[in-house]
């Protein structure tokens, strides 16, 4: 196994938005082996549960990018607009994402047979832990086929909404959103995190590892 190349692939995959190549047609047969390979992800009890939407018809894609623009009008409105702002590039490329979400070839919905709203924090937890695994799965996977996602959430809060557009059953989760492309450009660096040391506790929270 080249490590270096792995290295790569997990640290320069993220959401991509304004250099998702919005012209380009995606394949299906594409979508449907990078689908396969994000099926070997880990689920909870080894249950196969995940359900994947493929969307391509452009009304539907209207549909359901008018929901995410209606919820994301609301999300930004309560963000801070000052271009001196350390986000302010992210909330650039998501402005456009938003303004461009119908025109997307491809938007693929991760869910998982079950519902957890009432459900122990163990139930909760294990519902998502088995499908956002596959999602992540599958964004690693376009990324290595020069295809980008945009990780998203937002239509969420219209998730019935999209379910009826969907014709969704009502005992499926929708757990995350990803709108697919072939990415412009060459390549991308890793971003900036905080340091993982000072994210990191040994044997109890706030002891160093050699506490």
């Amino acid at each position: 196994m080249d490590i270096a190349t792995v290295d790569h692939l997990l640290t320069t995959t993220r959401s991509v938005r304004k250099r998702l190549d919005l012209t380009r047609p995606v394949e299906p047969t594409v979508i449907e082996h990078c689908l396969e390979l994000a099926i070997q992800a880990p689920t909870g009890s080894n249950q196969q549960g995940w359900h994947f939407v493929v969307i391509t018809e452009p009304d539907l894609r209207l549909g359901i990018a008018e929901l995410y623009r209606k919820s994301y009008g609301r999300y930004r409105g309560s963000r801070p607009t000052d271009p001196a702002d350390p986000n302010a590039r992210v909330a650039s490329s998501a402005d456009y994402l938003a303004e461009h979400f119908h025109e997307v070839p491809v938007l693929v919905l991760f869910c998982y047979a079950g519902r957890v709203e009432q459900a122990d924090p163990a139930t909760q937890a294990g519902l998502y832990g088995s499908i956002l695994p596959a999602a992540w799965s599958f964004m690693l996977a376009l990324r290595a086929r020069g295809l980008g996602a945009a990780w998203t959430t937002l239509h969420l809060r219209y998730e019935q909404e999209a379910a009826q557009l969907l014709g969704l059953p009502p005992t499926l989760t929708q757990a995350a959103l990803l709108p697919v492309a072939y990415y412009t450009g060459d390549d991308f660096q890793p971003a900036k995190r905080t340091p993982v040391g000072e994210l990191t506790s040994w044997n109890g929270w706030g002891r160093g590892r050699d506490a």
